[in-house]
């Protein structure tokens, strides 16, 4: 999983006010909005009134998600597209339906299935819809998946049911679905307008400055840019219509170093606004910061296995917590018994140094002039978006929760999220790690050097930046996790100059490594990304201060025996023979 793979996903419950408040009045919509509902509500209604009297197990619960996706992809290499994809228009439509009821439902997880087989045949559909606003010809398509997500959950209902019958019975009990209050909402319509010559022109120019670096074998510019309209119903009277925009500029550089190793470098930058994207000058510095550091780490020393106190600055801090706590923190891990559950018997113990809080908010739209890409005013299955304290002052005090109640945590807290393709599950919006205890970063660094002589080392290591990783969370598997380093820099507790090295993963289990925690720096950073997990790639933030750990573990990464191109690239080919 990525942050969980280039992923780049909680506790005392806080309940917000819109929660727990009379449901918004909203005037009825008009246009595409009115005729997408409209003919969502028709179905609905129509669908629900038979199904709840149908089969075996009628129907409880019905929800549509119809998601709207403008989209717009360009890239580019060494002044050249590759590649310019004419805006694109999707529209999904995936179908919540439940039988049985909230106790024990379709959705239950049955001892011979994995979450992914277990979300497949759950009784949930999702299938491309007319894109045209022709009410006749959505119903058509609704009423095709509701019969078809009908059929499977009496299917997985029955197995649910015999499975309960032949086996012990599970620790958690909670029930498969929690009552939620009815919610309405509307946003403004946006309108997906880019100009699609000044961005082909830019990523053009932009790509062009790595024909400056030989060293480099490979390297790309890519600008996406994406309008989301979710239209969201359920039986329970919850209405919402929103729109998200995205728009990314993100660079990947690759060289190879003498002894076979292939190195990487990646960088990025998003925004919901086109006017919030960097100026072309800070664009430029960007990837030349990138192709100038991978010159730099193709001739780099190989590092070697250490064990030692280290400082994640503070986006690889951020990256840190997200893969070794965060996704530990989900809901549905804590009740499944296919899951490692790290934490499921540690509430209101302490997991992590008092000076230590960890929450998620995806409440928050902006920190420290940054846009967080976790903000969202609704979760996918229509709850108020909640900031959530999972960690204080270092005891775990709560989950991230979808709709998939677990002991002792009935209710959502606004958390259950996918992307149009999938079914909701409790996910990460903007991860947040705070500290009580905090130094300027030139003490945090000397306070390393301290370290290394308490323990008698002869180097530490800071880490600049993690690109991401995956998290093992089954309980089939080792409780670990492994990061992805971007720039890993050696330093000598006997005060020889900095050295930066290459070749290391980031490698360990998460309880030894929270505990590890020694101090804070007073820096506080953000790294924005997409996680992907059991319910698809959903925006993420990551914000946390840089962090001096008593130990953290690297190995080796792994090395390819090709040796780097035997010609130089044509343009610097001094010797070409020319016609």
């Amino acid at each position: 999983m990525k942050l969980t793979t280039l992923s780049r996903a909680l506790f005392s419950l806080v309940v917000l006010m819109s929660c727990i408040s009379i449901p918004k009045v909203v005037a009825a919509p008009e246009g595409r909005d009115g005729i997408i509902l409209d003919a969502m509500h028709k179905e609905l209604d129509r669908s629900f009134d038979k199904l709840k009297k149908a089969g075996e197990a009628p129907v409880y619960y019905l929800g549509y998600r119809v998601y709207d996706i403008d989209s717009l992809y360009i890239s580019a290499e060494y002044g050249a597209l590759t590649r310019n994809v004419e805006p694109d228009h999707d529209r999904v439509l995936n179908v919540d339906l439940r039988v049985g009821s909230e106790k024990v439902d379709n959705t239950h997880r049955t001892r011979d299935s994995d979450v992914f087989s277990s979300i497949r045949g759950s009784g949930s559909s999702k299938q491309f819809v007319p894109l045209e606003d022709n009410e006749l010809a959505l119903r058509q398509a609704i009423w095709l998946e509701t019969d078809d997500a009908f059929k499977q959950a009496q299917q997985q209902f029955a197995r649910v049911q015999a499975n309960k019958e032949v086996n012990v019975t599970e620790e958690d009990s909670s029930d498969d679905f929690s009552k939620e209050t009815a919610q309405k909402f509307s946003s403004e319509n946006k309108k997906f307008e880019v100009d699609q010559e000044k961005w082909k022109a830019l990523v053009k120019r932009l790509s062009a400055i790595y024909k400056d670096y030989p060293d480099l074998y490979d390297s790309s510019v890519v600008f996406t840019a994406k309008l989301t309209r979710r239209y969201l119903i359920n039986n329970e009277g919850t209405e919402i219509a929103d729109s998200r925009t995205d728009f990314r500029l993100y660079t990947m550089a690759q060289a190879r170093a003498d002894d076979g190793m292939d190195l990487w470098l990646y960088d990025d930058v998003s925004a919901v606004k086109l006017d919030e994207l960097p100026s072309e000058e800070k664009l430029t510095a960007l990837i030349k910061g990138v192709a100038e550091n991978l010159v730099k780490l193709r001739t780099a020393p190989k590092a070697t296995p250490y064990v030692g106190p280290a400082i994640l600055r503070n986006r690889a801090a951020g990256v840190f917590f997200h893969e070794v706590f965060g996704h530990r923190m989900e809901g549905h891990r804590q009740k499944d018994e296919k899951e490692g559950r790290t934490f499921t018997k540690q509430m209101n113990q302490k997991v992590m140094p008092e000076f230590i809080s960890v929450l998620d908010d995806p409440t928050t739209d902006v920190m420290g002039g940054i846009h967080l890409n976790g903000f969202y005013e609704y979760d996918d299955e229509g709850v108020p978006a909640q900031k959530v304290t999972l960690v204080d002052k270092g005891t775990l005090k709560s989950y991230l929760m979808s709709r998939s109640p677990v002991e002792g945590f009935p209710k959502s807290n606004g958390h259950g999220r996918c992307d149009p393709r999938n079914n909701p599950v409790s996910r990460m919006g903007n991860l947040m790690i705070k500290s009580e205890k905090s130094v300027p970063y030139d003490q945090l660094h000397q306070m390393l050097l301290d370290e290394l002589k308490k323990q008698n080392k002869a180097y530490g290591l800071i880490f600049d930046d993690i690109a991401g990783g995956y998290t093992m969370t089954s309980a089939r598997a080792a409780q670990v996790y492994s990061l992805q380093p971007l720039i890993v820099t050696k330093v000598f507790a006997d005060g020889r100059p900095d050295e930066l090295v290459r070749g290391v993963k980031i490698v360990g289990t998460p309880l030894t490594a929270l505990e590890k925690i020694i101090c804070a720096a007073d820096d506080d950073g953000t790294f924005n990304g997409i996680c992907g997990a059991e319910s698809g790639s959903v925006p993420v933030s990551a914000s946390s201060p840089s962090l001096l750990v008593g130990a953290i573990e690297v190995e080796l990464k792994e090395k390819r025996s090709d040796k780097p191109p035997i010609l130089p690239p044509p343009l610097h080919d001094k010797n070409e023979v020319k016609k």
